[in-house]
């Protein structure tokens, strides 16, 4: 077994201050989702990544996208269909696939959305700098790379 160092300690009190931060941030815009727009992260999170194309894509790309399985996509999805909000369409080769996309009445819903969660955000963290924004930027950055070298994230 490997004992601490100084330094691992540091680490250590970074990683637990990096996902403390995340999660208070989170929290936050969870309820104004919630309060605001009567949508949960998740929904969030599938209407943005359906956002981000211009053409259907299969339930497999945005599950793969959001890196979740088709499983927890798959209920969202279902309301989002209910809600009008996204269609679905299913493969005319392969009835086990079927494509998602915004409608008209989604991309509306969403950009609107979007428009909040961008002015939330910057109100929560308008502490920071642009300096040390960019700065934590590309710190972080160097954090992701040198974990998808030693290979840990797909």
């Amino acid at each position: 077994m490997q004992t601490a160092s100084a330094g691992s300690k540091q680490h250590l009190r970074l990683w637990i201050r990096l996902l403390r931060s995340t999660r208070f941030v989170e929290a936050e815009l969870r309820e104004r989702l919630r309060r605001e727009f009567d949508c949960t992260l998740p929904r969030f999170d599938v209407l943005a990544a359906l956002y981000r194309f211009d053409r259907a894509i299969t339930m497999t790309e945005l599950s793969r996208f959001l890196m979740v399985s088709n499983g927890n996509v798959t209920g969202i999805v279902e309301r989002l269909v209910a809600d009008g909000l996204v269609s679905r369409a299913a493969n005319a080769r392969d009835r086990r696939t079927s494509y998602v996309r915004l409608t008209k009445k989604g991309r509306t819903a969403f950009a609107e959305m979007a428009r909040a969660h961008e002015a939330w955000v910057a109100e929560l963290l308008a502490s920071v700098s642009p300096g040390e924004t960019a700065e934590l930027i590309a710190l972080l950055a160097r954090v992701k790379d040198a974990v998808m070298k030693e290979g840990a994230v797909p």
